[in-house]
This record gives C-alpha cells, sequence and structure tokens, in this order.
C-alpha cells in the first residue's frame, strides 16, 4: 500500500498547574482558536475545544506523523507563554504536568464533542477531580491515586 491512512481521534484533557482558576471567561474564546491555531501549524486537527477556569478539553484528529506527546508539549508550551505575555493573573500562568488522552472510535466522535461542548453544564454539578477519575474508570486506565494530583 503506498499511502498511510489513519483516523486517529484523541480525547485530550489537561488542566492549570494545581488546578487552579486560571483561564478567565474574557480569554476563552481566543485562548481556544489560539490552541486550535497550534495544533493546526503540527498537522493535527481540533475537532472539539472547550474549558473551564481549570481544565481543557480537546477532540482531535492526530496526524501519524506526529507524537501525542510531543503535540501536547506543543501546545502547552506555546498556550502558556501566551497566556503569560496577557498578564491574565498574579503571578505566572502554568499548565500541570501531565494529561490524560483517550483514543475515540469514530462512531463516538459526536457524543464525545457534545461532551466537550456541554463543559460548563456538567461543571455546575461535578468538579474536575471527579470527571478525570469517571474518565479514567470509563477508559480502564490503572492509576494510583496518590500520584494522580501531584
Amino acid at each position: 500500500m503506498p499511502a498511510t491512512y489513519s483516523n486517529l481521534l484523541v480525547h485530550l484533557v489537561y488542566s492549570t498547574k494545581n488546578r487552579a482558576p486560571l483561564i478567565p471567561d474574557t480569554v476563552r474564546e481566543e485562548l481556544h482558536r489560539y490552541v486550535s491555531g497550534i495544533v493546526r501549524g503540527e498537522k493535527c486537527k481540533v475537532l472539539e475545544i472547550n474549558s473551564v477556569e481549570d481544565h481543557v478539553h480537546i477532540l482531535l484528529r492526530l496526524t501519524p506523523r506526529k507524537a501525542l506527546s510531543d503535540l501536547v508539549r506543543a501546545i502547552k508550551a506555546n498556550s502558556s507563554h501566551w497566556l503569560n505575555e496577557r498578564k491574565l493573573g498574579k503571578g505566572r500562568f502554568q499548565w500541570q504536568d501531565g494529561y490524560a488522552a483517550f483514543s475515540v472510535s469514530e462512531s463516538q466522535s459526536d457524543r464525545v464533542i457534545a461532551y466537550i461542548k456541554r463543559q460548563k453544564e456538567h461543571h455546575r454539578r461535578t468538579d474536575f477531580r471527579a470527571e478525570l477519575l469517571t474518565l479514567l474508570k470509563k477508559n480502564a486506565i490503572d492509576y494510583d491515586e496518590r500520584y494522580l494530583w501531584d
């Protein structure tokens, strides 16, 4: 086969340092556009992005030529630099080390997109900690809670 065919969908979730409420409503849409531009620049595609004050959800299509860890590093480094240039709050903006990534079947992509779009409503009932634990369990990811929040 002379060509490569793929549809690598990833639901990516990452938080602010110590899950501090560092993403104000006033910058959220612009942050989403900026992150989407980073992803495009890495030859990948954002299908949906949304955030609340302490974390971000992205459904993206990953090119097979890009390692997910490299993409996440580019997103975090460039967006934190961009956010720090805007001097949004007290001190330096930082993302938490690490991230959660879940493979998504094309048949479930609409469901994940709807979930990401509803983040504001979802977090009126559930905090990030409970949400992440639920996602890890649903995706059968082993974890040790002692190390999950450092």
